[in-house]
């Protein structure tokens, strides 16, 4: 019998950091281009697998003095060969004991096209989950205000991925809103690009899941974007 037990001691030997469970009535409020509902609709379960950000990886920025670390080691290499191994044998596992696993590629979901829908009542391609709402949905952590995905165990240091099951799993209790984020606005004060709003400008995010409510600030994308990039004049030591 495959138990949640089971699922979670194989991925952390398979390198996973994290691992949580939702069941699929917690995404009941999503939107259809991110509800995993509709990748695959058997499914009873969502495991969501975390591996951690090196702290060091940051260093060389702090430091002003080598930036590449961080895009290799806590962002290209974690989503693309890090992580994925842990989901690949975790999701073998589970087949391995006769149920089916879907491993889901952690998408960003605004910035994928959407084409027509192939079947009536169906939305189009592509559909990718908000994988830090999948995070939240297994018990995992919570969003903070400033939209990054935090764990008690590594704050905002994670990359995270997730396997849509039809094995029916015990789910993980939710974490309450605001146990992790206290909301003391430091991010509003240090973001170099000002891309998140106060909390006194009411402009937030909310879901809803379960019996809890899930808030954080409506982040300027574009402009964060840009200022990740380097494109930032105001942050960014490659412009004049």
């Amino acid at each position: 019998m495959l138990t949640s037990d089971a699922v979670k001691r194989f991925a952390n030997a398979a390198g996973a950091d994290l691992c949580g469970i939702a069941n699929m009535e917690r995404f009941e409020n999503a939107p259809e281009q991110m509800d995993p509902r509709y990748i695959f609709p058997h499914a009873r379960s969502a495991i969501v697998i975390g591996r951690r950000i090196p702290r060091g990886v940051y260093r060389g920025i702090e430091e002003g003095t080598h930036w590449s670390n961080y895009t290799v080691f806590g962002y290209n290499r974690l989503n693309t060969w890090f992580m994925p191994k842990a989901q690949y044998e975790t999701a073998c596992f589970i087949e391995d004991h006769g149920w089916e696993a879907v491993p889901v590629y952690p998408g960003v979901p605004e910035s994928q096209p959407t084409g027509p829908p192939l079947r009536p009542g169906q939305p189009g391609p592509e559909v990718y989950p908000q994988i830090r709402i999948a995070a939240v949905a297994a018990g995992l952590g919570e969003i903070g205000w400033a939209k990054v995905f935090l764990s008690p165990q590594f704050g905002p240091r994670q990359r995270l991925c997730m396997i849509l099951t039809d094995a029916e799993l015990e789910p993980d209790p939710l974490v309450e809103p605001q146990s992790i984020c206290n909301l003391c606005m430091r991010c509003v004060e240090d973001c170099p690009g000002h891309c998140i709003p106060h909390i006194s400008e009411g402009k937030f995010i909310e879901i809803q899941i379960e019996d809890n409510t899930y808030r954080w600030g409506d982040v300027d994308m574009g402009t964060c974007c840009l200022t990740h990039h380097g494109m930032n004049k105001e942050a960014s030591p490659f412009l004049a």
